[in-house]
């Protein structure tokens, strides 16, 4: 089901965003007792990009009131997705879009813990990498390359031969010293890296592809898989048992 702003969304309402395809979004998994973890950096995370995108204010109490509305009754665990765009937008005048609603839609979420994934490296570098934007095509577009070729999903490297992070999900690494290391790239700063960054120890740095390939273990985070070990980057395989483990 989806509401715009409190309502039940029609065919009509959203037909701006499916035509413009332009807001931002922030998706959140709802646990087996009703709660989501990281939900105040989730709230943050649509102010600050409410800001950029539209130069407007967002009210957190508005938004949690319409995810607590639309996820009543629903069976968890599953993830709740707010996006927030204006119906008036016009890709003649995109300036003048200044007035952000909040739809809220809901789907089941997943089984967890994740399968590992078997990534591809792909050259890709994401539009206003800061902001959880629904421009979605080219990321979506580069997965499908990806997964056309037998692999799970695509690990992004940009044209100066940096990792950054995967087609949904940032992507860390463990290295020979069992040390966490995060790329040094324009990512998204994702809430649940940000919770793992809070709790383990870590550093930044840039990685390049071979440097990747080296590492020790590998491991992809998002709220809807949680945190993904990688079985592989191309033909390099990783340690699968035990180093992720200890760190997440």
């Amino acid at each position: 089901m989806a509401t715009l702003d409190g309502k039940p969304a029609s065919a009509d309402d959203l037909l701006a965003l499916a035509l413009t395809n332009v807001g931002h979004f922030t998706s959140m998994r709802v646990s087996e007792d009703g709660t989501i973890r990281g939900l105040t950096l989730h709230m943050e995370r649509l102010v600050r990009d409410c800001k950029t995108v539209w130069n407007a204010d967002l009210s957190i109490n508005r938004v949690r009131s319409y995810v607590r509305q639309t996820v009543e009754g629903q069976q968890s665990p599953c993830v709740v997705r707010v996006t927030i765009f204006d119906s008036k937008v016009d890709m003649g005048h995109p300036a003048d879009a200044h007035d952000p609603h909040i739809l809220v839609s809901v789907r089941k979420g997943g089984a967890l813990p994740s399968k590992p994934l078997h990534a591809k490296s792909m050259v890709y570098e994401r539009d206003l990498p800061k902001v959880k934007h629904t421009g979605l095509f080219g990321a979506l577009h580069t997965r499908g390359l990806a997964q056309e070729a037998g692999f799970g999903d695509a690990l992004f490297v940009g044209r100066d031969g940096l990792v950054s992070e995967g087609g949904t999900w940032n992507v860390a690494f463990v290295d020979q010293e069992d040390t966490v290391v995060w790329p040094q790239a324009p990512v998204l700063p994702g809430v649940t890296m940000a919770l793992l960054q809070q709790h383990a120890e870590h550093r930044v740095a840039t990685v390049t592809l071979d440097q990747a390939k080296g590492m020790a273990a590998a491991f992809a985070t998002n709220t809807s898989i949680g945190v993904r070990p990688l079985a592989a980057i191309d033909d390099s395989e990783f340690l699968l048992e035990g180093r992720v483990r200890n760190f997440v």
